[in-house]
This record gives C-alpha cells, sequence and structure tokens, in this order.
C-alpha cells in the first residue's frame, strides 16, 4: 500500500513538474495552447480545494463548464475522458449562458465582450466555482485563474477572490503562477 501511495504521489509530482516547466516558459509553438490549458483546468481539481457545499454528496462527478464559444473543442474532452480527481470523475458542459449549465466547480469563461464576463463573474463571485479565463482584465473583473497565452502559456491566480469562495488553492499551484492579486495588489512572481 505505501509502494503504491508514492508512485501515486511521484506521478502527482511529475505533473506538477510539467505543468512548472510549461508554466516557466516551456516553448509551446509547435503545441496547440488549449491542450495545455486543458491539462492545467483537470490538475486544478486536485490543487484547489472547495468547500464541503461545493458537491451535492461524496459520489457528485466534477463539473466543468465552459460559457461562450468552445476555444478547447474535442482537447477538453479528450483530456477529461476516463480521468477521475478524488474518487469523482469529470462531466464536461458547454453553453452560451449561465442559466444553462448545471452547478459546477470550475467554469472557463470564454466570452470575448467584457460587459458578459463582468455580470457571469458578478453573479458567481459568492458561490465555491473556480472561473478561469484568459482575457487580459479577467482577474480585475473578478475571476480566479487568468491563462496568459502567447508564445509561452502561463496563469495568474486572484487569491482574494478565491479566499471570497473558500477555495483554498495549493502553495504548489502558486509556485508556477506568474502573478498573484492578492489584498487587491497583482505581485508578479516570475
Amino acid at each position: 500500500m505505501i509502494a503504491i501511495m508514492r508512485t501515486a504521489q511521484s506521478l502527482i509530482l511529475f505533473s506538477l513538474l510539467l505543468l512548472a516547466n510549461i508554466a516557466a516558459g516551456q516553448d509551446l509553438s509547435t503545441q496547440n495552447p488549449y491542450k495545455v490549458k486543458a491539462a492545467f483546468l483537470r490538475n486544478f481539481a486536485h490543487y484547489v480545494t472547495w468547500p464541503y457545499n461545493a458537491f451535492p454528496d461524496d459520489g457528485s462527478p466534477w463539473h466543468i463548464g465552459v460559457l461562450g464559444n468552445d476555444p478547447f473543442g474535442e482537447v477538453l474532452d479528450a483530456t477529461f475522458e476516463g480521468r477521475a480527481e478524488q474518487g469523482r470523475p469529470f462531466e464536461i458542459y458547454r453553453a452560451d449562458r449561465l442559466d444553462d449549465l448545471p452547478p459546477c466547480q470550475i467554469i472557463f469563461v470564454a466570452y470575448p465582450d467584457a460587459a458578459k464576463r463582468r455580470a457571469v463573474l458578478d453573479r458567481l463571485k459568492n458561490k465555491p466555482v473556480l472561473t478561469v479565463g484568459d482575457a487580459p482584465e479577467f482577474l480585475s473583473e473578478g475571476g480566479v485563474i487568468r491563462f496568459q497565452v502567447g508564445e509561452r502559456v502561463s496563469m495568474s491566480v486572484n487569491l482574494d477572490q478565491a479566499r471570497a469562495v473558500l477555495l483554498t488553492i495549493q502553495t504548489k499551484m502558486l509556485e508556477v503562477s506568474s502573478g498573484i492579486l492578492e489584498n487587491g495588489e497583482l505581485r508578479r512572481v516570475k
């Protein structure tokens, strides 16, 4: 049993190191950046802790939502297919409106329109939902995690909003972030 636990811990550490290499600036010119983002979304279920009331019961699956035009396509489904975290499988949902999604633990907000993003983030600001997006102003609008995409993919974290909705982001994840918004100030890490 101890050997199995060590193997599992080694696999988790390997995944974290892979994410660290990506976040630290591994060239992604030959890779699909949304494939990397999908891997990040999957790993958030491991490195973020939700309050007990974020799930209807102990056997409920993770609900991952995409709001707006889905930039992932089949990549997202392939990334989560057959996977589980903490004994919970993943279910993917896509919708143009928040009201058309079931309650989700993670929502990728793909709206290009800032007013739509702000409106949905305002509706989610008191719910235990990890909001993720890639718009430049996503953190200041109230999102929890922002991806930066260019030649490289990295992420920034809004700790103020995460704490407001009782999400705990592990230090390991913060260490691979390029910026952290805390106490109203964005601190550049890398």
